[in-house]
């Protein structure tokens, strides 16, 4: 069943204004874990966006994945959202199912603008995905150089291990990426 904020902010609709400035209720779930909030970022509404987290609605609710609206908002990839949530106190270091960060997922995305973006926003360089891997890890195994020089840039350390000791240097081998 989809309630009427859900529908308004998959339409981007006026409506949103209207019924978030009634008071309603404006962190409830569909049927698939979905917030308005998610809902809206999922269909790009910048505007809806910004006035369900202007109400008071939560950046930090997990829908489906436990993929939280910015871990969304940086798979789809939109660097205005990102930084609408971030304003919003969205935490940039939330982790979903797969123990992804917002970073983690950008780089599995290979999206280098985002990858800066957050870096530079203060995303932690070193966050361990549930296999205890870093996004320098996740990087290395994609053999995406320029995202790996980003995150060397930041911090990322290549002697960190997984907990079968295996290193970034190590994912990059086994991938055949010896460069």
């Amino acid at each position: 069943m989809q309630m009427p904020l859900h529908r308004a902010c998959e339409n981007d609709h006026a409506d949103v204004q209207f019924l978030a400035g009634r008071k309603c209720h404006l962190n409830p779930r569909d049927n698939f874990q979905k917030t308005p909030l998610i809902k809206a970022v999922e269909h790009q509404h910048k505007d809806c966006v910004a006035i369900l987290l202007e109400h008071g609605a939560s950046p930090d609710l997990k829908g489906a994945g436990g993929n939280t609206a910015l871990h969304l908002a940086v798979a789809i990839p939109s660097k205005s959202l990102v930084e609408l949530l971030l304003e919003h106190k969205a935490h940039i270091n939330a982790q979903n199912e797969l123990g992804y960060t917002p970073l983690t997922l950008a780089v599995t995305k290979h999206c280098e603008e985002m990858v800066e973006f957050l870096l530079q926003k203060g995303a932690d360089v070193h966050a361990r995905d549930k296999h205890r891997r870093t996004p320098l890890m996740v990087a290395a195994a994609a053999g995406d150089m320029n995202v790996i020089q980003l995150l060397l840039w930041h911090g990322a350390d290549l002697s960190h291990e997984d907990p079968f000791g295996y290193t970034a240097v190590y994912y990059a081998r086994v991938f055949q990426h010896d460069e």
